[in-house]
């Protein structure tokens, strides 16, 4: 086969990070390639990269040996290359066929040629044998079919290229195995495709040639059978490791025990405790069920069953109000949607839980806002001109401070924190970390999932493996290596 794909030298900074650092690539006609590597290795950008979303600062692409520079998704599209993102970038409120003909709507005269819109839909859909109404609104069926609905959409436009971003991080195993169906019928018909993952049951399944990235840079590209589970698990965490373990004191009591806990299709059976002082990581593959088990704590999942106690006191499942008001505070994985409100002053996001109790005959006290929000804005050293500063103009790591003082100022006993670094540069990572510190050491529980595995050893007293919904097993802070983890996560 030859190389239909080429990037060479390919190299892209971020304030503070190199996310790819001369990266060579080449990728075969009609093979299934996979890009793989942990959390951060550089994977996604990559597939960007090639998709056109990201331009580089250094380095060629050359398709089917001529130089190409993608202005836009666009113009990659145009060329043959497709993506399916892991996260879906259609529209949900509008209909199956609109989506597939956005950018290009069929019109007769001034009108939308809605049968001829629906005749394409239907055409894209049977192409890749997925039983779809294309008059569906997009957002009322699972992610698996808007998934496939993604696919289609790529497949229609003639892809010859297609990338798959973590596929299967929202979907089930028999949804999975139809979408590795799928992928084995693109390849037949002669369609090269890119698979990032870092789930090496799907790459040994699917894919004949991987890449390794790590830390941005390549590693090794060689023929899938050249690997074996252990010399790829070597390649992705194959550096040594230049954190130091954080020291924590005595633990405490018993702060928060979950027992039996479930949620139909998201997790299941899920039982542990967290004592006060102590940092209780939770590692796993996207979509093991780490994020959702937080969730369900914070009451935002109202089809949980089992128990949760707060310092013994049984906890009323499914109402966040009745979570705060036993003092657990949640630092939500996405902090922009879920973790503070945009246009709003830090004063006004850092109180926002404390209403409450900041409020004298219905009316909030605004000296005692400002001198709490204050104390919490020096504590936490965000960088900002000041307390009426608007939240949605700090940086990601001031965002995340803020995110922080609002629970820190409502005096969380249970502070659960998802991916609490992601996206922040490395000096907010040590404040953050900091923090962290403080909270346990002035007695307080903490529930922490990240997806950075030398982050969870160096900040976690235990770390609890979730797979598929499930614990599949604990590790000490003093065992606890990366290749012992991946293990855990992976089912190797």
């Amino acid at each position: 086969m030859s190389a239909v794909l080429e990037l060479n030298g390919i190299t892209k900074h971020y304030p503070g990070v190199t996310a790819l650092d001369s990266v060579d690539v080449s990728i075969q006609a009609g093979s299934v390639h996979a890009l793989m590597g942990e959390n951060g290795a550089g994977k996604s950008t990559l597939g960007k990269v090639i998709c056109g979303l990201i331009h580089p600062d250094v380095g060629v692409v050359l398709l089917e040996g001529q130089q190409v520079t993608f202005a836009d998704p666009g113009e990659a599209v145009r060329a043959g290359i497709g993506m399916v993102h892991q996260e879906l970038l259609f529209c949900e409120n509008l209909s199956v066929a609109e989506n597939l003909c956005l950018g290009d709507t069929p019109h007769k005269g001034v009108f939308v040629d809605r049968s001829e819109m629906v005749s394409r839909a239907e055409k894209a859909l049977d192409r890749i044998g997925a039983k779809v109404d294309p008059q569906a609104r997009l957002g009322s069926l699972p992610v698996a079919v808007q998934q496939l609905v993604q696919i289609a959409g790529a497949v229609a436009k003639g892809a010859n290229i297609l990338i798959f971003d973590e596929p299967t991080s929202s979907l089930s195993h028999s949804e999975s195995e139809r979408l590795f169906g799928l992928i084995d019928q693109l390849k037949a018909d002669g369609v090269t495709c890119i698979y990032i993952s870092h789930r090496m049951n799907e790459i040994f399944r699917l894919c004949d040639t991987i890449t390794v990235l790590r830390d941005g840079r390549h590693v090794a590209t060689k023929p899938a059978d050249e690997f074996d589970h252990d010399s790829l698990v070597a390649a992705m965490i194959g550096r040594d490791l230049q954190v130091g373990v954080c020291g924590h004191g005595e633990l405490g009591e018993v702060a928060l025990a979950v027992q039996g806990l479930q949620s139909p299709g998201k997790f299941r059976d899920v039982s542990f405790e967290v004592r006060k002082g102590e940092i209780l990581g939770f590692a796993g593959l996207v979509g093991a069920g780490r994020t959702e088990v937080l969730e369900a704590i914070f009451g935002l999942d109202k089809r949980t069953t089992g128990q949760v106690q707060v310092h013994g006191q049984q906890l009323r499942l499914g109402r966040p109000e009745r979570s705060t008001s036993n003092r657990i505070g949640m630092v939500p994985e996405d902090r922009k949607r879920h973790g503070i409100i945009l246009g709003m002053r830090i004063r006004e996001n850092e109180t926002l839980p404390l209403l409450p109790r900041l409020a004298k005959l219905g009316f909030v006290q605004r000296g005692k806002e400002r001198d709490t929000a204050q104390r919490y804005f020096d504590r936490l050293r965000i960088r900002a001109p000041g307390l009426e500063s608007i939240t949605g103009g700090l940086s990601g790591g001031n965002q995340q401070k803020v995110v922080l003082a609002k629970w820190l100022a409502a005096e969380c006993d249970v502070l659960m924190v998802d991916e609490p670094t992601r996206g922040v540069d490395v000096g907010a990572k040590s404040e953050i970390y900091d923090i962290l510190r403080e909270v346990t050491a002035s007695g307080k529980a903490v529930l922490m999932v990240s997806s950075e595995l030398p982050e969870l050893i160096n900040m976690a007293d235990r770390i609890l493996v979730f797979r598929e919904g499930a614990i599949v097993g604990e590790v000490a802070r003093a065992g606890a290596t990366e290749e012992k983890l991946i293990r855990l996560m992976t089912g190797i």
